[in-house]
């Protein structure tokens, strides 16, 4: 099992607060909405309106392994949220680790994916990069609003 890692970052709202909205898969359509587009890369802006949210699940266009769809598998509150990857020939799951900061939450997300030997040169930098900027995009969500 491969791990992928993003830097902690700091979430400027209770640990409480982050955990109820981001538990809560349909608000991340209203996450997205408030994000600025100056803040989302050009070459990412199709991927980035092509993503779709139920209350359980969260899908996306995954450049080369085409449509990736992630799925609840367990919630700690309040501090971890597990998604599952459906339909993908391999296991991978992203986690969502919370700690209180005081008046703030920090957060890492980890992505754990059971990769082939051969195939991990191939996909372990576009998976960190994957972990590294859903950090990023949780890091200028207005949580307060």
């Amino acid at each position: 099992m491969a791990e992928f890692k993003s830097p902690e970052t700091t979430l400027y709202a209770p640990i409480e607060r982050v955990y109820a909205k981001l538990s809560n898969l349909e608000n991340f359509k209203s996450f997205l909405d408030k994000i600025p587009a100056d803040k989302i890369p050009a070459d990412k802006m199709e991927q980035f309106k092509s993503i779709e949210v139920t209350a359980d699940s969260i899908a996306f266009q995954g450049g080369p392994t085409g449509a990736v769809k992630f799925v609840v598998a367990e919630k700690r509150e309040p501090s971890l949220i597990k998604l599952k990857a459906a339909d993908l020939p391999l296991s991978l799951t992203l986690e969502l680790h919370l700690k209180a900061d005081g008046d703030n939450c920090r957060q890492q997300t980890i992505i754990n994916a059971d990769i082939p030997a051969m195939l991990k040169p191939m996909v372990a930098g576009p998976l960190q990069k994957v972990v590294d900027q859903f950090g990023s995009v949780l890091s200028v969500i207005p949580f307060n609003d």
